[in-house]
């Protein structure tokens, strides 16, 4: 722990406030150490019009989260600097451990056998999200081919 601690800072949100946006670009990861978050996504891709979807809020909750797991958000981002694919706001006061992708990466440069178990760990949460979005992609995949089946028998 001495040797991971100094390349995290505290961050402090209020109810609210973002920690990630959607589609913004990024380079930190955090872990949630007090309070609680929303993670949302967008139903809309981006200068998508879609006249039928009256929608006062068009996003979908996708989790919310409490400190007794200590959830990582913007692991991605220390992999690549694409943009981020969920927000993440904090419905309670809430702190972050907070690192960039340099201090991360000049960590594992330093400490190889750190760098591997902080591997190891991150593979896990995103082979777990993957596997979630797999199993989500089945679902809607299978609603939609139904709805269009349906569609066709309607005269």
């Amino acid at each position: 722990m001495d040797k991971v601690r100094p390349i995290f800072d505290l961050r402090t949100l209020e109810p609210g406030e973002n920690l990630i946006t959607e589609g913004e670009e990024g380079d930190e990861m955090f872990i949630l150490v007090e309070g609680r978050v929303r993670v949302s996504k967008s139903m809309l891709i981006k200068g998508m019009e879609v006249p039928l979807l009256e929608m006062d809020n068009p996003r979908k909750v996708l989790a919310t989260l409490e400190e007794i797991d200590h959830p990582v958000f913007g692991e991605i981002a220390l992999m690549d600097r694409e943009t981020r694919s969920a927000t993440v706001q904090a419905v309670a006061p809430s702190r972050f451990l907070v690192t960039d992708r340099l201090r991360f990466f000049d960590l594992l440069d330093k400490e190889p056998a750190i760098g591997v178990r902080l591997f190891k760990r991150l593979a896990r949460r995103m082979a777990s999200t993957i596997r979630r979005n797999n199993g989500e992609i089945v679902k809607l995949t299978t609603a939609l081919a139904l709805a269009l089946s349906r569609n066709k028998t309607t005269p």
